[in-house]
């Protein structure tokens, strides 16, 4: 880790969080950089161009000086204690999640939880500012950061600005519920290109254009004041060969049979690997379980269910209650099916590193990744990335942003549980030439589809030259076992 003087980037990113973490070791405080698609498709880029990453770098108070970390030069941003209350927690994920995520929750609306979010995203926009070199192109990341655009283009109308959102955009009916729809709306048309998960949210937030401010779209274009702004959908993806390496080595290979004979060695293994949150539909995931097994459909010890649920804003209180509510439903199962030293469902709320998580993946003959609403959920793609061997199921929500690109996925509406427990029969049962097809489709388009192809197509929307084109990793295949 070294420092740096600050000069001007060509190339800026712009996200709520830093792409390192913070240990501290007997030297003192280290930086090193944390796991995640985002980071391992803009590194290229950021290093080439040398780039500037803007974000939050954890913790309160004042925020370290800017640094440079494998390539990358980072400039943290401050947040106060009452902002990470009120900005992150509060109309980050108390007001914009759950309206964006079709009110799966009730949004909350709090006056000075917005002021904060104005605060915020003015300092993000001052730093990119700042930043910023002459022409520069900034890309701006998420639901937490969606006034920065506009903000920033008032400071510097000399860069170009991209926008991607990670999450759903909600239909016009739900988000003209938000009391500031019109500073928000008007926050994201200061980029040039805003993009979404998936073409719908894309056509959601073109026909608000229309709907608020009586502008008039034309294809994945809208003029708004002596701007052109192109809205489109981007899938993101995942570091697909950089999975399928860990998946294939020795040591997961091995971790992977050691998990199945830590369970018995069952027949069937049904896994779940979620944050824990209210939209991910843990909950109706282990209500068709349950019921499956009070039918004698499936059977203890012949069949087990793991459920990792990775702690996830905590502080909120829906998520307080979620965490009650599964953990409720988790001991009841186990007490009406469990076999002494068989449980029924293994219940892990605790975070697992990639390495565990591609020995639960081989592991699993079904995963299920059920959410209620999802943007596009990575899980899943991890999984088939995992799957080199061509084996295990892969049971999918209707309403993944996922289920648009791996439609060989045994896929269900998540609300209809009387569906979701055939699905999860059918896909417990199927044929196994069936179970091979299935995923060698998936594998195939994800191969195509890997998260340097997704922030290539980005970029050269915004009509940027990405040096992730230049990657052409090779991938792994076997034969089935």
């Amino acid at each position: 880790m070294s420092s740096y003087a600050g000069e001007g980037s060509s190339f800026v990113v712009v996200a709520n969080r830093l792409p390192v973490d913070e240990v501290i070791t007997d030297e003192g405080r280290e930086w090193r950089q944390s796991p995640g698609g985002l980071v391992t498709a803009l590194q290229p880029v950021l290093q080439a161009e040398k780039g500037t990453w803007i974000g939050w770098a954890g913790g309160t108070g004042e925020a370290p000086d800017p640094f440079e970390l494998d390539g990358m030069r980072l400039s943290p941003v401050a947040l106060t204690a009452d902002e990470l209350t009120s900005y992150y927690e509060g109309f980050s994920n108390a007001t914009l999640w759950p309206l964006y995520h079709d009110a799966v929750e009730p949004p909350v609306f709090h006056r000075p939880w917005w002021d904060a979010y104005v605060r915020v995203n003015e300092r993000f926009a001052e730093r990119a500012a700042e930043v910023a070199a002459p022409g520069a192109v900034v890309w701006v990341q998420d639901y937490q950061l969606q006034l920065v655009p506009a903000m920033l283009r008032r400071r510097r109308p000399d860069v170009r600005i991209g926008f991607f959102l990670h999450i759903p955009f909600p239909p016009v009916e739900l988000f003209m519920q938000l009391p500031k729809r019109l500073e928000l709306l008007d926050g994201l048309l200061g980029a040039d290109l805003v993009g979404f998960q998936r073409p719908l949210a894309a056509q959601n937030f073109l026909r608000l254009t229309r709907h608020l401010f009586a502008l008039q779209p034309r294809g994945k274009t809208v003029e708004f004041g002596e701007r052109v702004v192109r809205a489109d959908a981007f899938p993101i993806s995942i570091d697909v060969a950089a999975m399928e390496s860990v998946a294939v080595s020795t040591p997961v290979q091995q971790r992977a049979r050691e998990l199945r004979e830590n369970l018995g060695d069952p027949e069937t293994v049904i896994l779940g690997v979620d944050r824990l949150d209210y939209t991910k539909g843990i909950e109706q995931r282990l209500k068709a379980f349950r019921e499956l097994l009070a039918e004698g459909r499936l059977r203890v010890p012949d069949a087990v269910m793991v459920q990792v649920a990775t702690p996830s804003r905590e502080r909120v209180e829906h998520y307080k209650a979620l965490r009650s509510n599964v953990e409720r439903e988790v001991g009841r199962i186990n007490g009406d099916f469990g076999r002494v030293g068989r449980p029924a469902v293994h219940y892990l709320h605790q975070s697992y590193r990639r390495d565990e998580l591609a020995a639960l993946y081989l592991a699993a003959d079904v995963m299920m990744v059920t959410p209620l609403r999802d943007g596009m959920n990575l899980v899943a793609k991890e999984y088939v990335a995992s799957r080199t061997d061509l084996g295990g199921t892969l049971l999918l929500s209707e309403f993944a942003g996922a289920a648009g690109e791996l439609r060989q996925a045994y896929q269900v509406n998540p609300h209809d549980l009387d569906g979701l427990k055939a699905t999860l029969m059918t896909a417990v049962e199927a044929d196994p030439m069936d179970r091979v097809r299935r995923m060698r489709g998936m594998r195939r388009y994800l191969r195509g589809h890997d998260v340097r192809h997704w922030a290539n197509g980005f970029l050269t929307a915004l009509g940027v030259p990405s040096p992730a084109t230049a990657y052409n990793p090779g991938h792994i295949e076997t034969k089935p076992q």
